[in-house]
């Protein structure tokens, strides 16, 4: 199975939407819908869908944030149905990769949780994440450097 980002398109649009996390993962992460108004009005902000095969089964929206001077990954979600597979952190390697093919300085990457998401902990401390020392809007913030 290969995984790729997808620009989010009329032709997935109601896809993306409609993916969600399970039941006890509903307060970690906004609704794909919102996510992608933000995008609408943010024109730094990248949006993708996490593709498997062509079919949507995620949604990770990043971009450079000028007030860090560092990059932002603000979503990363992968549909109930699909947790669990791996998709979530090869959709992770993937921004990371863009991340770096945007940028020919070493940038410095940030993402942030909520502190009872042990899923999301688990997974960006695997990707080499590390605790930034800092908490936002009640959220824990880790940071990559490339």
């Amino acid at each position: 199975m290969t995984v790729a980002l997808k620009p989010v398109t009329a032709d997935t649009l109601d896809s993306v939407i409609a993916l969600t996390v399970a039941e006890g993962h509903r307060g970690f992460v906004a609704a794909n819908v919102y996510s992608l108004a933000q995008a609408a009005v943010m024109p730094e902000m990248i949006p993708r869908a996490i593709c498997v095969d062509g079919v949507p089964v995620g949604f990770v929206m990043y971009g450079f944030d000028a007030t860090e001077n560092a990059y932002c990954i603000s979503r990363l979600m992968v549909d109930k149905a699909h947790q669990g597979k791996g998709y979530g952190k090869q959709a992770m390697a993937l921004v990371v990769a863009d991340i770096r093919a945007q940028s020919p300085a070493r940038p410095v990457v940030y993402i942030s949780f909520e502190p009872h998401n042990t899923a999301a902990r688990t997974l960006y401390e695997r990707l080499g994440f590390v605790p930034d020392g800092r908490e936002e809007d009640g959220e824990t913030v880790y940071r990559l450097d490339l």
